[in-house]
Parts: structure tokens; sequence; C-alpha cells
């Protein structure tokens, strides 16, 4: 079982949300303003970018910063002599988020699995969720323990450490992404709540209560074990492939034991907060003859594919939404970063391991 730290699956980004969870219709808004060759790369930077975008200044940052960690922008340099950075949509915002895509205005909530996936894979630019999801030692905990583990980690990375709020707040804004807000009358969420954040759909985080802390009552909150009948088979045989692709060695093909993906740091059973047998349960439902297998070793259970993982990976999932990528005119990925080569290289990067999470996602127009 690898072991793996906060500085290899993850950049350091701290508070880059305003205090913003991301709110619904904010990444396909995103996706089509950098489409619209009236706004493009450069929307982000514009000062009548909240005109345009139709919110407020900070929320523009709030787009900006949630587009790019959950993986459906790349940023990248926007001239040689310039310290600001342009975003390009990914092939993935293609395949999601266009009018013909899979599922644009995030209408099933295999979408939320999946985008709550992609915001944790490495590179991620959430440590703070990496490390709630990942390291925490219990279940429950309060933002004051979550906030001192992710310092405890930042201090293994050798990263710099940010000022204690920044890491507060993404405790905070971590929480009210995914714990539905109780009503006046007491019952959790409601229509509107889950418009704020249609992450609460998940049902990952509930309030536990509250605990003495000194002379403060602290909020306790408590990631949850119920069955994940939202979460689809594919989406979750998706990300073991998915898992499996980020090993170079995997790539052409092999197989990866089940214990891992349940269990180990970074992998799909600790992000959607699965046990190994629901992850063999849903495998089970999409497993295809002589491509992707269950196979019993001595002592473990494995799953072996005979493709490289990612293919696998796309033709599983994309059979969840119609086979999104058999439509006429839909871009491979080649073609998409044709028109977008510098989102292109920026997705090779993180593919070959290099972190390109240094940019800096201020809104300079330097």
């Amino acid at each position: 079982m690898l072991e793996i730290k906060l500085k290899d699956a993850a950049v350091p980004s701290f508070a880059r949300h305003e205090t913003f969870a991301p709110r619904f219709g904010w990444l396909h808004k995103a996706y089509t303003a950098l489409r619209d060759p009236n706004m493009g790369s450069e929307v982000f930077l514009q000062q009548e970018a909240p005109v345009r975008l139709g919110v407020g200044k900070n929320m523009v940052n709030a787009i900006r910063f949630w587009s790019y960690a959950f993986k459906i922008t790349a940023e990248h340099p926007r001239g040689a002599n310039s310290r600001a950075f342009a975003a390009s949509p990914t092939w993935e915002a293609r395949w999601l988020l266009d009018e013909n895509g899979a599922d644009p205005y995030l209408e099933d909530t295999a979408s939320l699995w999946l985008l709550h996936w992609w915001m944790l894979s490495g590179p991620s630019y959430t440590p703070t969720w990496w490390v709630a999801f990942n390291s925490m030692s219990s279940s429950r905990f309060t933002e004051d323990n979550l906030t001192e583990t992710v310092i405890r980690q930042v201090r293994t990375s050798e990263w710099e450490l940010p000022v204690r709020t920044s890491i507060a707040k993404d405790a905070d804004c971590l929480t009210k992404m995914y714990a539905r807000r109780k009503t006046h009358t007491g019952s959790p969420g409601s229509f509107e709540d889950l418009l704020d954040c249609p992450f609460r759909e998940l049902g990952l985080l509930e309030f536990a209560g509250t605990q003495k802390s000194g002379d403060r009552e602290e909020r306790v909150w408590q990631f949850t074990n119920t069955a994940r009948t939202s979460l689809p088979a594919r989406v979750i045989a998706y990300t073991c492939l998915d898992y499996a692709d980020r090993n170079p060695a995997l790539r052409q093909g092999g197989s990866i034991a089940l214990a891992r993906l349940a269990n180990e740091p970074g992998g799909p059973g600790r992000a959607l907060r699965l046990r190994e047998p629901e992850i063999v349960a849903a495998l089970e439902e999409v497993l295809i003859r002589d491509e992707l297998e269950l196979s019993q070793g001595v002592g473990q259970r494995s799953l072996v594919f005979k493709r490289p993982p990612r293919d696998l990976a796309w033709d599983v999932l994309d059979g969840h939404y119609g086979n999104v990528r058999q439509r006429p005119g839909f871009p491979d990925r080649e073609t998409w970063y044709r028109e977008y080569p510098d989102a292109g290289r920026v997705m090779t990067s993180r593919r070959e391991g290099r972190m390109d999470g240094q940019l800096t996602l201020t809104g300079a127009t330097a």
C-alpha cells in the first residue's frame, strides 16, 4: 500500500475561493464564456468580467478558481512578457459542459461525483480538501481539527506555510460545500440549499453536533458511511481505471489490487467514501470480457485491464451518458488541443506528473 504525501498529490493553493463554495451554473457559465469569441481566454482578467458573467467581482474570482480546481480549465501565461494567466477550456469541459455534451447543466448527480473526483485527483489544487478526504485520522472532525491536520501536512511537505486563517477559510468552505444546512423547521436541506451548492446532494458530510473547546462551542462534522445510491457503477469504475492510469507502469494495461483502490490515499475508496465490497459490486456491473475483469490471487483480488486504463475508463464513463464521443462533430483530444494548444501543453504536463500549480489565481492584469 502506497502512502501518498500531500506534496505528491497537490499544489499549495489556499483560500482562492473567496469563501464561496461552487454554485449551480458556475462551471457552465465559465465554459460558455471561454468559448465565446467576444470574451475568450482572458474573460477572467477583464474589468467588465462581472457584467459579462452576471456576478459580483469576488464571484468572478471564485468561478475562475473552481473551474481550475475541477480541471474544467487550464491556466497558462497570457503572453511572453506578462505575469498574468489566461484560461482555456479542457477537453473534459467540452465533453461534459458543451450544449451537445454529456450534462451541461449538471442535472445528473453522477456528474457531481465525477467533478468531485476530478477535483481531488492529482494534481489537486484544493489541498485542504485532499487532506480532509485522505489524511484525517477520524471520520468525525471539527474545522480546527482539519486546520491543524493541514498545517502539519504542509510542514511535512516543506511548503511555505500560509497564514492559519487561509486554511481555516478552506475548512469552513469545505463544510459549506458538502454539508446540508438545516432549515428553520429543523429539517436538513432544501431545494434552495442545493441550488446554493449542488455538491451537498452527494451526502458525503453531515453536521454531528457541537463540542466544547475552551469557552466556545465548535461544530462537529462527520463523513457519512451510507450507501451511495446516487453514484452509478460506471462512475466508480471510471475512477478506478483513472486512478490506475496515474501509474505510468500501468498505462498500457496491467492490474491493481482492490485493496489499494479502496484504501490508498488518493484512491477512489477514500475520495468517494466507499468500502471494498461496494467497489467490487460496482465493477462487477461493468466488466468487459477479455478487457476488464476481476481476478482472485493469493490473498487479494485485483482489477485486471487488458487495454490502456485511460481508454477503458472513458469507454465505461461515456456509456453512462449515451456515448457522447460518438455524436457528430465531437472532437477527440488531439483535435481539441489543436484549437487550444496552451491548454494541451498544461494537460500534458499534468499527465506527466509535473505540477503547474504555481500559477497565481489572483486575476492580475499585468
